[in-house]
C-alpha cells in the first residue's frame, strides 16, 4: 500500500510543478527536455533493463520511435490542460484516458464488449463532457484567472476582463476543450503502445529505457533549433520532473509486484486516489473553482473507474 500512495502522490506532484512553472512563466518544455535525462537514469538504475535484447526488438520500433514523440508531446500538452482548466479536471481526464486501451481492445483486438463495459465506457464520456463544461459566465474568471492568464496574455493585464467575457469565453473555452482533450487522448495512445510493445514481447523497462532516451533527445533537438533562451529555474525544475515521473512509474509497478493478487485494488486506487487528492489540492492550494456540471463529472470519473475495474 505504501507504494500506491507514494505513486499517487508523484503523480499529482506532477501536475503541481507544471502548475507552479506556468504560473511564473517558466518555459515547461525546457523543464521536460532537463527530466528526461533523469527519468533515462534512473530507470536504469532501478529497472536495470537488458540492453543486450535491444536486437529482438523488429518492428517494436515504430511503436518506440511513436512513444519517443508521444511522451514530450504530452507532457506540454498536460501543462496547457493545467493552465486552462487547474489541476483537477486535467487529472481527471488523465485518468479517464484508460478509456481509450479499453475501447481499443474490442474494436482492434476482438475482446468481448460485456454489459458493465459497456456503462463504464458511458460513465467515462459523460465526465468528460462534464469536466470540459464551463458556464460563459465564469470563463473569464475561472481558476482565478489562471487560464486566461495563460492562454491570453492580454486578458491577465487587463483587469477589466470581465467586462469582455463574450470575447474572452471564444478565446479561452475552445482551448480548455482542446488541451483536455488532448490530455486524454495522449495518455490513452500511449497506454495503447505500451500494452503492444508488451505484446511483442519487448521488456517494459528495455522499453521505457529507451523511450525515454528518445524523448529527451527528439526535444533536445526541437529546442535548438527554436533557439531557445535557456532558463536555468526551467532545468532545474526539470530534475524534480525526472525524480517524480520516474518515482510515479516505479512506485506504480512495485505497487502491482507487491499486490499481485489484487492489480483491480491497484489500479482503482491509483485512478481514485489521484482524482480525489487532484481535487483537494486544486480546491485548497490553487482555488480552483467548480462548477456544478465539473463535480458532477468528478463523480461520474470516479464511478467510471470503479466500474470498469470493481467488477
Amino acid at each position: 500500500m505504501l507504494y500506491l500512495i507514494i505513486a499517487v502522490l508523484c503523480s499529482v506532484l506532477v501536475s503541481v510543478l507544471l502548475k507552479v512553472l506556468r504560473q511564473r512563466h517558466i518555459d515547461i518544455r525546457q523543464t521536460i527536455v532537463a527530466g528526461y535525462p533523469v527519468a533515462f537514469l534512473l530507470t536504469g538504475l532501478l529497472l536495470k533493463p537488458d540492453t543486450s535484447a535491444i536486437s529482438e526488438l523488429g518492428s517494436a520500433w515504430g511503436i518506440i520511435l511513436a512513444l519517443g514523440i508521444l511522451l514530450p508531446l504530452v507532457f506540454v500538452i498536460l501543462g496547457r490542460a493545467i493552465a486552462a482548466v487547474g489541476i483537477i479536471a486535467t487529472d481527471a481526464a488523465q485518468r479517464l484516458s484508460l478509456i481509450i486501451p479499453i475501447v481499443a481492445a474490442f474494436i482492434l483486438f476482438g475482446e468481448v464488449l460485456t454489459t458493465q463495459r459497456v456503462v463504464g465506457i458511458a460513465l467515462g464520456f459523460l465526465a468528460l463532457a462534464a469536466l470540459i463544461y464551463r458556464p460563459q459566465q465564469v470563463a473569464g474568471q475561472t481558476n482565478g484567472g489562471a487560464a486566461g492568464a495563460d492562454i491570453d496574455k492580454q486578458a491577465h493585464a487587463d483587469t477589466s476582463v470581465h467586462n469582455h467575457h463574450t470575447a474572452t469565453h471564444t478565446k479561452t473555452l475552445i482551448p480548455s476543450a482542446v488541451w483536455l482533450l488532448g490530455v486524454w487522448l495522449g495518455y490513452g495512445v500511449i497506454d495503447i503502445l505500451f500494452k503492444q510493445v508488451a505484446k511483442q514481447g519487448a521488456a517494459f523497462p528495455l522499453t521505457l529505457f529507451i523511450s525515454f532516451g528518445l524523448a529527451g533527445l527528439l526535444l533536445l533537438i526541437y529546442l535548438l533549433m527554436q533557439r531557445v533562451r535557456w532558463q536555468r529555474p526551467a532545468l532545474l525544475a526539470g530534475l524534480l520532473l525526472g525524480v517524480l515521473n520516474m518515482g510515479n512509474i516505479y512506485a506504480y509497478i512495485k505497487a502491482h509486484q507487491s499486490l499481485a493478487g489484487s492489480p483491480s485494488i491497484v489500479f482503482t486506487g491509483m485512478n481514485v486516489g489521484v482524482i480525489a487528492l487532484a481535487t483537494l489540492v486544486g480546491v485548497v492550494v490553487f482555488k480552483e473553482s467548480l462548477n456544478k456540471v465539473n463535480m458532477m463529472g468528478l463523480a461520474l470519473a470516479m464511478a467510471c473507474v470503479l466500474v470498469l475495474f470493481l467488477g
